[in-house]
């Protein structure tokens, strides 16, 4: 009796048993399980984290070519205008190749005319009241000695002959006072009344003369012009405001045209 009761207990017993050894191993596994869950979490987050790096990385190459593709745009739209530019130029310089070897033709025909110019302009002032006759004749030494100038050009040279013409012309409408020499050495103050009258006056004002184109000479004036003159030599120099002068004029020469 005692024997059958155990034998019925037994495979509640071995059952038991059974699972108290399974327990164990079970827990393993889900440890297992729960190891393999933690790492795929990891590694989903690692999986994340470069699919965000790559997003990234791949909204900044999408923006750089859309920059690259307008910075294309741009370079293609400014080579055009380049071209045009270069195109211009290109056009330009054939034009001015030409005009300098018109300039040569011309050039050969123009020299000729400044160095009739530059005799007549000497042969004006040789007849000329004999004013400033220092400066204006090396003014045209000058100019005579650049007509020879190979480093000069011929539009200079034209330049500097229609300033020396002007400066002779700017002499006609013009009052001027300065100091300088007689030809016997005296120093005088000379008054130039444009082209009409050229005067002057010793510095004690005891002598004054006017220029008379008839004798080729300076005739002394009696003392009746002392003081007009005297005037007229300080409103030349800004000393006095301007005024009437009167002040004795050579009688009209003729000159005859040289033949």
């Amino acid at each position: 009796m005692q024997l059958a009761r155990t034998l019925r207990r037994f495979p509640i017993l071995l059952t038991a048993a059974l699972l108290l050894l399974a327990s164990p191993a079970r827990a393993q596994k889900l440890d297992a399980a729960i190891g393999l869950r933690d790492q795929a979490n990891a590694e989903g987050v690692k999986s994340q984290a470069r699919i965000d790096a790559l997003a990234d990385d791949t909204d900044k190459i999408v923006s750089e070519y859309r920059s690259t593709i307008d910075q294309v745009e741009s370079l293609r739209v400014y080579n055009a205008q380049m071209q045009n530019l270069v195109a211009a130029q290109q056009a330009e310089l054939a034009s001015l190749h030409e005009q300098i070897d018109d300039i040569e033709l011309v050039g050969r025909g123009v020299m000729p005319l400044m160095l009739e110019m530059l005799d007549a302009l000497e042969a004006f002032v040789a007849l000329d009241l004999p004013f400033l006759q220092e400066e204006r004749s090396q003014r045209i030494a000058g100019l005579r000695a650049m007509m020879d100038r190979p480093d000069v050009t011929d539009a200079e040279k034209y330049r500097r002959l229609m300033e020396a013409y002007q400066i002779e012309g700017d002499y006609g409408r013009t009052v001027e006072a300065y100091r300088g020499a007689l030809a016997d050495g005296r120093m005088v103050d000379f008054l130039r009344i444009g082209r009409m009258a050229l005067l002057y006056q010793t510095g004690d004002g005891e002598e004054t003369a006017v220029w008379d184109a008839g004798q080729q000479g300076f005739v002394r004036l009696d003392d009746g012009h002392r003081s007009a003159v005297k005037e007229g030599l300080r409103i030349a120099r800004k000393q006095s405001r301007p005024d009437l002068m009167s002040v004795p004029l050579p009688a009209a020469q003729r000159v005859e045209a040289a033949k």
